[in-house]
């Protein structure tokens, strides 16, 4: 297989009965997926869509999820995962800078639509209504057939500038890694018959769209969770004998801490892999007791279709040497280090890291001088700084891009101070990430007020909660006299963060 357009077909026949997607006590085989889907395709079509057309999916996990990702696939249409924890502006921009013309939107997050400045797509389809909306179109065979460079979704992540820029994937983006793997006979991370696996990210992030059609790929079953719970991961990893999970360390933390939770809640469990951002070493050592199993660290980008580099088990040894490390590419994967004139560095030297992988992006959706200043000569320049070891281990060490994480979620400071500046008495603000043993990192907020008006962090507060979502608002709020600059007038913005993170060699956690 090497379009998600085979996927299904191909598990239809061969294992129809298999469930493919258990959410909240309800099965889908593949058999019902693969029809569902097909049913979809037909509706898009007959909606006007045609390849190449926008679908915008805004609503928790579930099986109509997927059954929209296929149907995609199958019309030739590129499907828009949104945040759901956007406010109605940054959805507004989503759908806008899409040119969106299909909404499958959840009844729970109808106010947002409503709220947004823009106009809606001109079809929304809410979810209450979906048999009704699909269920009148025959489930036969689609027409359109992918190859593999046919884009199938558009994933949008914070930018520089402050505006979410939208990464165009193509269906080799969900296949690559699995067949480099297979090809040279690893295991760093696999799938086996009758795995079951628990999609702990949001399928709006890169790191669960990609899990979840692995395992689709590979024939397993999917657990969709409607939004990551910690006692409700536990639950269902115990009682559906869950194999495999994908996760953020902050959700490992927060498992591990759940009340009576112990060895016997993860007895199924065989490999966990997690990514979008290290995990420390206490947290490892208290995981490999309690869940007894396997761990797979991953490294990449949305724009890398997202793992590109995995530390692989046998390198999670607390206290080993490689425990500092992202990990080491996949088969058919290359990283490097350059310089900031795009000169390559010896192993040992930091520079910015830059990855070729035949799962990149396509481009930034209608952003050509964004697309060549990321991916030059088919590399991904990462924004990230760290160097490689003599074997080819990629260190992080820092990020050019001055990127915060939170909880796995990448929030960049110019959206932040952008929203912040709206407000008529801050004179300028400046946003870092600090660490925070919980989240990973929290944001950080240095504001110069207006002398004439000065807002307290509660005005901030409030004036930022319609603007932002949640996960990227400041935790703290700090008044300064002046914002630090050097000569030329640029911020010394490392001078600000640094107070947090003092001469450590990893700035990033």
């Amino acid at each position: 297989m090497k379009t998600l357009v085979q996927t299904t077909r191909r598990h239809a026949e061969h294992r129809p009965d298999t469930p493919a997607v258990l959410c909240e006590g309800r099965t889908l085989t593949y058999a019902e997926l693969h029809r569902a889907s097909n049913r979809v395709a037909h509706a898009i079509r007959a909606a006007g869509l045609v390849p190449g057309d926008r679908v915008a999916y805004l609503g928790k996990e579930s099986e109509h999820y997927y059954e929209i990702l296929f149907g995609c696939a199958k019309s030739g249409t590129v499907l828009v995962p949104v945040n759901w924890r956007l406010t109605a502006p940054e959805v507004s921009h989503i759908l806008q800078d899409s040119a969106t013309r299909l909404l499958f939107l959840e009844d729970e997050f109808a106010k947002i639509v409503e709220g947004m400045p823009t106009a809606p797509p001109e079809t929304v389809v809410s979810l209450a209504a979906w048999e009704e909306w699909c269920g009148q179109h025959g489930d036969g065979e689609t027409e359109f057939d992918a190859t593999p460079d046919t884009p199938v979704a558009q994933l949008y992540t914070s930018g520089t500038t402050g505006l979410p820029k939208g990464v165009v994937l193509a269906h080799r983006s969900f296949f690559a890694i699995r067949e480099a793997l297979a090809g040279e006979g690893l295991d760093w991370i696999d799938w086996r018959p009758g795995d079951i696996a628990l999609v702990g990210i949001p399928g709006f992030h890169i790191g669960g769209l990609w899990w979840a059609t692995q395992n689709l790929d590979a024939g397993t079953t999917v657990v969709a969770m409607r939004a990551f719970e910690a006692r409700r991961a536990v639950d269902l990893i115990r009682d559906l004998g869950i194999t495999t999970a994908c996760v953020v360390p902050a959700m490992l933390r927060m498992m591990l801490t759940e009340p009576g939770v112990s060895g016997k809640d993860f007895t199924t469990l065989r490999k966990t892999v997690y990514g979008g951002s290290p995990i420390s070493e206490a947290l490892l050592e208290e995981s490999l007791a309690v869940l007894d199993c396997e761990f797979a660290q991953i490294y990449g980008l949305t724009e890398t279709g997202n793992t590109a580099v995995c530390l692989p088990p046998a390198a999670h040894v607390p206290g080993g040497p490689l425990m500092q490390a992202a990990g080491r590419p996949y088969p058919g994967v290359r990283a490097k280090v350059i310089d900031g004139d795009g000169r390559e560095l010896p192993p040992g030297a930091v520079g910015e890291v830059c990855l070729h992988t035949p799962a990149r992006m396509v481009e930034y959706w209608g952003l050509p001088d964004r697309t060549a200043e990321t991916l030059v000569d088919d590399w991904i320049h990462t924004g990230d700084a760290g160097y490689l070891d003599e074997d080819g281990y990629v260190f992080i060490r820092d990020r050019i891009k001055d990127a915060i994480l939170v909880a796995g979620e990448n929030v960049y400071p110019a959206e932040i101070e952008n929203a912040l500046e709206s407000h008529p008495g801050v004179a300028e603000a400046v946003v870092v990430g600090a660490p925070d043993e919980r989240w990973g990192e929290y944001v950080h907020a240095f504001v110069v007020a207006d002398p004439g008006q000065p807002p307290s962090p509660r005005d901030l507060h409030t004036h930022l909660v319609p603007r932002l979502a949640s996960f990227k608002l400041p935790a703290r709020y700090e008044f300064i006299d002046s914002v630090p600059r050097n000569p030329s007038g640029k911020i010394l913005r490392r001078a600000l963060r640094d107070r947090f993170w003092g001469d450590t060699a990893r700035k990033v956690n």
